[in-house]
């Protein structure tokens, strides 16, 4: 199972198009086990497995992974294909030079376009023709596809020095944060990533046997699940686990383990738009959600698997996370495990 959440705002981003060229979002949210009450609660979350198959179940029925959202619609296959395209490639940078190749073969064009400056790589937005893309999904779909993928071939995350977007930053911004790992810039007279140039020397490591088992839950796995093993929030969390009936380890403790000092750690969380309390707090939320989908649970278990001594306190954080209280919650998510 997997610990990771995604906000209600994606799943509803992601159904926009769809709804508007008249599918049954209902009946795709089924699908994918997501009930489609839970989307009524506002702060809602779905776990990272549920999203994954949302997205494969859009593509599969629209047979568009632009998801209605882009200038045209792009053929389910497309991304397999690029991918095929590019796993013979020696470098990173000859990864993101044949991909904007190939999609430069499709009229109008959407694509990311290298751009290398000094000591800084640019992955920078191209995209012709009119979108509609009112709740930017596409476009963040586009980086963070493009920005995991070349990290799945070289078998370590790319550090990303900075995010920029040529909109505002939309009501849904701060979920950037746990995306992206870096400071953003909004307003900005681009939408690009920027990192330090020496990743595109670094060698692909992934073989055609290993891009085919990554292929058959991917692009949706890489918008859905970050690989944030080279992140200070993901070994952190590791390091944490998933038992919170134990006395969690301290700040000093994850530092030391982290061979840094706690002033260290403190900064570099900063850089990544994060603190060691919102590390564990939101591993909680997660936590909880996972487990109130699990329906033979009692809540005052669950309160005490992530990590509350008093049931009343549990039901308050929650409150906070969700809007709701855990019983609401279960009560929303109900309808897509079948019961009443």
């Amino acid at each position: 199972m997997s610990n990771l959440t995604v906000s209600r705002h994606f799943v509803e981003a992601a159904l926009m198009g769809a709804e508007r060229a008249g599918f049954n979002t209902r009946d795709m949210l089924q699908e994918a086990g997501i009930a489609p009450d839970l989307l009524k609660i506002e702060k809602a979350r779905v776990n990272s497995d549920q999203f994954s198959r949302l997205m494969q179940v859009l593509w599969t029925c629209m047979d568009d992974e632009f998801m209605g959202l882009g200038p045209r619609q792009c053929r389910a296959g497309t991304f397999a294909t690029m991918c095929a395209l590019v796993i013979d490639c020696p470098t990173l940078e000859a990864v993101y030079r044949q991909a904007f190749q190939f999609s430069r073969l499709f009229e109008p064009m959407v694509s990311m376009e290298l751009r290398v400056k000094d000591d800084a790589a640019q992955l920078v937005t191209a995209i012709e023709g009119d979108i509609s893309d009112p709740q930017y999904f596409m476009r963040e779909s586009l980086l963070v596809i493009w920005h995991r993928l070349g990290s799945w071939l070289i078998g370590q995350p790319v550090e990303l020095m900075k995010a920029e977007f040529d909109y505002p930053c939309p009501a849904h911004g701060d979920e950037y944060r746990h995306i992206f790992h870096c400071p953003l810039a909004f307003d900005s007279s681009r939408t690009a990533l920027t990192f330090d140039k020496r990743f595109l020397s670094a060698p692909v490591i992934r073989d055609r046997s290993e891009m085919h088992q990554f292929l058959k839950t991917s692009p949706a796995d890489l918008l859905s699940r970050p690989d944030e093993s080279n992140t200070f929030t993901g070994r952190i969390r590791t390091l944490i686990g998933r038992d919170f009936s134990r006395p969690l380890p301290d700040f000093e403790w994850i530092a030391s383990a982290l061979h840094t000092s706690p002033q260290t750690l403190r900064r570099r969380l900063k850089q990544e738009n994060t603190s060691f309390q919102e590390i564990k707090d939101l591993l909680r939320r997660d936590m909880a959600i996972y487990y109130l989908g699990r329906q033979d649970l009692p809540i005052n278990d669950i309160a005490s698997k992530v990590g509350f001594t008093e049931p009343s306190t549990f039901h308050r954080a929650f409150k906070k996370w969700t809007g709701v209280t855990p019983g609401a919650y279960r009560g929303g998510e109900r309808q897509a495990t079948g019961g009443e």
